[in-house]
């Protein structure tokens, strides 16, 4: 659904967050192994976010990513997603189309419509405190769980 750069934005922000909410930043080699992500890959989708301005960036000692207190009650997943994919998972064609209207609708069009707006939703009313919160208090994971060991 969303682009491997989004999943891996998504989830750095809410790993980022929910150090931030302890008054900790992080660097981003501790961001790529929290993630599963390829740390030149990370630092990239960083890049993305620090310059929509959704993590800040702090250089030298004591550096790191973080997100304020206020940020982490305003920032929706909305933003995040706008930042890396823009907005075609939730406005394009359900099956690629560049033409897909009321008026000439794709095959899936109606039905499609519909899981766009719910997700639209979804998006729009999450903040990344929420999300953070669900990790910290041990409802939500970032990483699966290996069950083999």
């Amino acid at each position: 659904m969303f682009s491997k750069a989004c999943e891996y934005g998504i989830r750095a922000s809410i790993f980022i967050a929910t150090k931030s909410s302890k008054g900790i930043r992080v660097g981003i080699k501790d961001v790529a192994k929290e993630i599963d992500s390829p740390e030149p890959f990370t630092a990239k989708i960083m890049q993305i976010l620090t310059k929509n301005g959704i993590i800040h960036s702090a250089k030298g000692v004591g550096g790191g990513f973080e997100v304020s207190k206020e940020a982490l009650k305003s920032i929706k997943l909305i933003q995040i997603v706008d930042a890396i994919d823009g907005d075609k998972i939730y406005r394009g064609c359900g099956i690629g189309l560049k033409e897909c209207s009321e008026e000439h609708p794709c095959p899936v069009h109606f039905e499609f419509k519909k899981i766009r707006g719910l997700l639209l939703q979804m998006l729009s009313t999450t903040t990344l405190e929420q999300l953070a919160l669900g990790v910290k208090s041990g409802d939500f994971f970032l990483k699966t769980v290996n069950t083999n060991d």
